[in-house]
């Protein structure tokens, strides 16, 4: 039986605040994408308050489906990241609640937001959409509003351009006017100077009016006088003129039953039974076309001689090369232009039925793609949450800053790849539902592997277990820091330190004179001994020790030569793997064995530098000690 417990109404709690928020600052930047791409639509349009706020609603709806994973994630990503870095999570576990089980509420939560967003996508979307982009058509067809600007020719008025070198804002007169009119065409455009004048709107914003004082008027005559080359105008001076021009500036809605017909207006059964009688109707379109291109390309049967069976001639076969190569130049001619012509039209009739098919087959792929969408962009929630939580408890970081970073990074990946994958399927590229499902089937093992490295407190995101690995590869090593102890428990045995010193120079002067590391080492022998190195490895014990030791005492001088001592790296000389076949094969494939060859050779003569360095370092000890012990 499930029951709800106080941890559960705890992460709940946490999460969901979070994800409210989250989720209207994705819904806000995915509206002012939208505004931004239509803003050239709706700028000096006039448009009111009702009609502004009809179209952020439909935005609104339109674009909560695509804000909801992103917000998923987001959310996710702080809530556990906060969990993280209060040590919440710490806690969790260590009471023995595996990771699974914290995500548990989550994930039935997710579910309910998955099937939400489904409902959303297939009910609310489609009328929205087919509302939105009415009313942004509508938008589209609108009159600009009036606001004809000094200095400039101002073209929004069909059929009129008007020039004004300067005007009044508060009277809204017009000085120096300029009036191209061309309602009768370009040839017949009638031109209107005015020394001043003043422009109006009626009152049911349907006409202008257009109050002009002293001025001029050309008017080209040439629709009376068609066939005389000397065309006459006409010229008029007047002190006032009135004339009203067509210009209709109400926000009328257009009929958007015309939007009935795209796959975003659809919901999953509409678009079934749409994509079954588009295949239907397509397939037989298809058939027809072959038919009448392959009647029109074979119309009679050819013999392997290129020759035509005439069953009404006494002659079997006619040669059609021989009937052309005895023909005059005339008629060679016409049958090379009358084929030439024939070529021509099919192939312009192969060139329109292939655009009339790639247009039907991108109209069958579209509504395709938006039946896989509607379920793949539910399900992107729950992949969502399963990166976005086990993210947020291996990095332990909330806020706003870390957490947006990876949340963009992972969106952008998924926005790249749901696009390219769209695209290829839209053109025919790929099947559609590897199209529409590539974005899942990349994302989705990446929430599995941080699901399980983050359940398995796994340091994915840890840069210093990257960093190590690194130094190992490059053989790079860390200095000692050993500094004087506030604290002392027990004093060192210089004496029997004095004696361990010199066996161990003796020990590094045989090992380094046996080994001789200055020579080039046999290539062979590297890739075929992977014994270990005893010697060295009870060189490396017996340093760490005397230093442990040695770190207790009170004199600066012994203290200053213990971190002189190197960091002895034991196996870098020897072979690369611990097994010996994977050696072989390495010292078999020359490009890589080079590479560990000069490899090992180089930590060679490391450590024959560090062997010198350490019996130095153990001489200037030693003399410390004696001096110790003169005091």
């Amino acid at each position: 039986m499930l029951r709800i417990k106080k941890l559960d109404i705890f992460i709940i709690k946490s999460f969901s605040l979070l994800f409210v928020g989250t989720f209207f600052i994705c819904l806000f930047i995915f509206m002012m994408q939208f505004l931004w791409r239509n803003v050239d639509e709706m700028v000096g349009k006039g448009l009111g308050v009702s009609a502004l706020l009809e179209f952020f609603y439909y935005a609104a709806l339109s674009l909560i489906p695509v804000s909801l994973p992103l917000a998923v994630l987001l959310a996710s990503l702080i809530t556990f990241g906060n969990f993280g870095e209060r040590f919440e999570l710490l806690a969790m576990k260590a009471a023995g609640i595996p990771l699974l089980r914290i995500m548990r509420p989550l994930i039935l939560l997710m579910g309910v937001v998955c099937c939400a967003s489904f409902y959303f996508q297939n009910v609310t979307v489609p009328d929205s959409q087919v509302k939105l982009y009415t009313l942004l058509y509508s938008m589209k067809q609108k009159s600009p509003e009036l606001d004809i600007p000094e200095g400039a020719f101002y073209d929004e008025i069909e059929g009129y351009n008007l020039y004004v070198k300067k005007k009044n804002k508060e009277t809204g007169m017009l000085y120096s006017v300029m009036i191209y009119n061309f309602s009768d065409g370009f040839e017949n455009a009638h031109i209107i100077v005015a020394d001043s004048g003043k422009l109006e709107i009626t009152a049911d914003k349907k006409f202008l009016q257009l109050h002009l004082y002293n001025g001029e008027q050309f008017e080209n005559l040439k629709q009376q006088t068609r066939n005389v080359e000397n065309v006459p105008y006409r010229r008029e001076s007047f002190c006032e003129k009135h004339t009203l021009i067509e210009f209709d500036s109400n926000f009328n809605m257009m009929d958007g039953s015309f939007l009935n017909n795209q796959a975003a207006s659809k919901n999953m059964i509409e678009l079934r039974h749409s994509i079954d009688s588009m295949t239907t109707r397509f397939d037989s379109i298809g058939r027809n076309y072959y038919k009448e291109t392959h009647n029109k390309l074979v119309p009679i049967r050819f013999t392997p001689r290129d020759s035509v069976k005439i069953k009404e001639s006494p002659v079997k076969t006619i040669n059609m090369d021989s009937l052309f190569r005895v023909s005059s130049k005339a008629q060679q001619a016409r049958i090379l232009k009358a084929a030439s012509e024939k070529v021509n039209v099919m192939q312009n009739e192969l060139s329109y039925k292939s655009i009339m098919m790639k247009e039907a087959d991108k109209s069958l792929h579209k509504h395709q793609l938006e039946w896989y969408n509607k379920i793949v962009l539910s399900l992107a929630c729950m992949v969502f949450f399963f990166i976005g939580a086990p993210l947020g408890a291996i990095i332990r970081k909330g806020g706003l800053g870390m957490p947006v970073i990876v949340s963009v990074i992972i969106f952008l990946i998924y926005y790249i790849v749901n696009t390219m994958g769209t695209k290829m399927a839209r053109e025919g590229t790929w099947h559609i539902w590897i199209g529409a499902w590539i974005s899942t089937l990349v994302l989705a093992p990446m929430g599995v592997f941080f699901t399980y490295k983050s359940n398995k407190d796994s340091v994915v995101f840890n840069m210093d277990a990257y960093i190590e690995v690194i130094r190992k590869i490059l053989g790079l090593r860390s200095n000692r820091h050993i500094t004087k102890k506030e604290v002392i428990i027990e004093d060192p045995n210089y004496q029997r330190l004095y004696k361990e010193l010199g066996e161990m120079s003796l020990e590094c002067e045989t090992y380094a004179n046996f080994h001789k590391f200055a020579k080039a080492p046999n290539y062979l022998r590297v890739f075929t001994n992977n014994e270990k190195d005893i010697a060295i490895e009870n060189i490396s014990r017996k340093l760490e020790t005397i230093v442990e030791e040695l770190s207790n005492s009170k004199d600066g001088k012994i203290l200053n030569a213990l971190n002189e001592y190197p960091i002895l790296i034991i196996g870098a000389h020897k072979s690369p793997f611990s097994n010996r076949w994977l050696n072989i094969l390495a010292g078999l494939a020359v490009p890589v064995g080079l590479f560990f060859y000069f490899r090992i050779w180089r930590f060679g003569l490391r450590l024959d530098k560090d062997l010198k360095r350490i019996v130095a370092t153990n001489r200037e000890i030693q003399l410390d000690i004696e001096q110790l012990k003169q005091k």
